[in-house]
């Protein structure tokens, strides 16, 4: 599952590389427990006592000295100065915790009342906690990290070949008019679970920082391109589709649990709710399994957004207008060659192209 928004902010400001990791790398080598706030407000110095007023440049070195107390210290927001240190934090008591530490339980309250990143090193255990609002996160060593990245890459390879022989199959299909519904959820399923292990490699880069640059490239090339063929997917059969529309799609697939996504009964049932009234798998709405099972052979005839982007360099205005005059996929599949290029703004190179491409399915 993705990682809240300021959670990733907190995980980033002690990746590998920064300043405050190289700090709090210092601590945990000597064996030693810390309280890390990173910001300065008034809110935050509301809930601070005692402790004393450093307000000195950072470095990874004083912060290490000044852990050697026992008390907070407090950074400034961009993680630049060091603003107080030895500080007893009090928070109020009846913020809920599930952390049973001092140290710990102090730092939940603490992200918990004042929107700050709080970092809380554990002596026993040797590992940093990262809480941010009501999330926490446990910070892996780097070397966890990556092999857990690479394995996730070894993952995502797999599927991404798979993937790329359901659009291969997918692509016959549509030359030929012959996708049922089935067709459509099985590529969307396969898009799907492409993008939740794409998404855990990212959640992994994060806490990585500069030390996940090339499992970064590794990503990014095995992703190229997946994203704009899962929206084609569903703006070819399931619009027509805004952006909204299809980042709505998008996100209730994103909320199914695994094994409900690679159902394609629940998949199906859920999709035909989202798609326009004028779809065809409206017909089947008494939701018996011989109903279900008709749907799902429903034969559906796509836009021709996912192929004509195999053209390569056409203009979007050019595709556009392709669709719009001819209506859907097949009609240009049957269309001549000087029936395209008579199109407005079409003209004959784009036309063969077209044609160029649907030889290659021949």
């Amino acid at each position: 599952m993705a990682k809240p928004p300021a959670l990733i902010e907190a995980l980033r400001q002690v990746s590998p590389g920064t300043g405050l990791r190289e700090g709090l790398d210092r601590v945990l080598q000597a064996r030693m427990g810390a309280l890390i706030l990173l910001g300065d407000s008034s809110e935050v110095l509301s809930i601070c006592s005692g402790g004393f007023l450093v307000d000195a440049e950072y470095s990874p070195q004083k912060l290490f000295e000044l852990a050697k107390m026992d008390g907070a210290i407090v950074l400034s927001a961009d993680g630049s100065r060091i603003a107080r240190a030895n500080v007893h934090l009090v928070p109020d008591a009846m913020v809920p915790t599930s952390e049973t530490g001092t140290r710990h339980r102090t730092a939940e309250r603490v992200a918990r009342s004042v929107d700050v990143s709080v970092f809380a090193v554990s002596e026993e255990l040797s590992v940093i906690t990262v809480y941010r609002q009501g999330y926490k996160s446990v910070i892996a060593p780097t070397p966890v990290l990556l092999s857990r990245a690479n394995q996730g890459l070894a993952t995502l390879e797999r599927y991404r070949d798979r993937l790329s022989t359901v659009m291969s199959t997918l692509d016959l299909l549509e030359i030929r008019n012959q996708v049922t519904y089935r067709d459509v959820i099985i590529a969307i399923q396969r898009s799907e679970m492409v993008r939740r292990i794409d998404e855990e490699i990212e959640s992994y880069l994060i806490e990585l920082g500069d030390q996940g640059r090339l499992i970064s490239l590794q990503l990014e090339e095995l992703c190229y391109g997946i994203v704009s063929e899962y929206n084609n997917v569903i703006e070819d059969y399931l619009g027509p589709c805004t952006a909204g529309d299809v980042d709505k799609i998008k996100a209730y697939l994103a909320s199914l649990e695994t094994d409900e996504l690679l159902d394609v009964s629940v998949v199906g049932m859920g999709l035909r709710e989202m798609a326009p009234p004028s779809s065809p798998l409206h017909r089947y709405d008494d939701g018996t399994n011989e109903a279900l099972q008709a749907m799902l052979g429903t034969f559906m005839e796509p836009k021709g957004f996912r192929i004509l982007s195999k053209v390569s360099r056409m203009p979007e205005d050019v595709k556009q207008t392709v669709i719009s005059k001819l209506g859907s996929l097949f009609p240009i599949v049957e269309a001549a060659e000087s029936e395209i290029a008579s199109l407005p703004g079409v003209g004959n190179h784009w036309a063969k192209a077209i044609k160029d491409l649907f030889n290659q399915y021949a």
